[in-house]
């Protein structure tokens, strides 16, 4: 089973946040009794089907762990989207027979993804020199930074002069952005490649960053 094997909504695909977080809470939860049965279902038969009922009646905890995070400024979009390829990694591994409920065992791998997610983007922040890069990427709450700050940070600037165009649109518009920053979602439909292809390509840049950033 793989994340584009299921049809798991987004927020992006059902309009917006709130929309996504009402459509949720609709799933039904399941008894132990059908949690159970779907289970093994999976295990013996590998059966998608199950693997969804088991997912879709899980995504309201991903939101719920989401909100957890909000502090660190990241888009809850995100953070949920992460929270979900942890709770599909959690189905995958779920053994119905071990006679443990689907959230408890889901809750480690939903908070581990998120927990990388969040310091694969806080990592910046360690490379930056000056108490004013430090801001620009402590200060993630708003999300919000004057194009005319950026020529005080000269570094930031060498840095993203080093990359792709690709890889520079990204972090622009998730990190740079003057208005509201692009989800993954929102630029994974730009490029028509998958949410999971733009957060490997914003690893990769971020990385390149920091290597630039350290060299200076």
């Amino acid at each position: 089973m793989t994340g584009t094997a299921l049809a798991v909504p987004t927020p992006a695909s059902l309009g917006s946040l709130d929309q996504y977080i009402q459509a949720v809470n609709r799933f039904p939860l399941l008894s132990p009794e059908q949690e159970i049965e779907l289970g093994r279902r999976l295990v013996r038969d590998n059966d998608l089907d199950a693997a969804q009922q088991l997912v879709l009646s899980h995504l309201r905890l991903v939101v719920a762990v989401s909100r957890k995070y909000l502090g660190y400024g990241l888009p809850q979009a995100d953070l949920i989207q992460e929270g979900n390829i942890g709770l599909m990694k959690a189905v995958r591994r779920f053994d119905p027979e071990r006679g443990v409920r689907l959230v408890s065992f889901a809750l480690h791998w939903i908070r581990a993804e998120i927990h990388e997610y969040v310091l694969r983007n806080w990592r910046l922040v360690k490379v930056a020199t000056t108490k004013a890069q430090r801001k620009l990427f402590f200060n993630l709450r708003r999300m919000k930074v004057r194009a005319s700050a950026l020529s005080d940070k000269e570094g930031l600037k060498r840095a993203l002069a080093k990359l792709d165009d690709r890889s520079r649109r990204i972090i622009e518009a998730r990190w740079l952005a003057e208005d509201d920053p692009a989800t993954l979602q929102d630029l994974a439909d730009e490029y028509g490649v998958s949410a999971e292809r733009i957060r490997q390509i914003e690893g990769k840049a971020i990385k390149s960053m920091r290597g630039q950033m350290s060299a200076l």
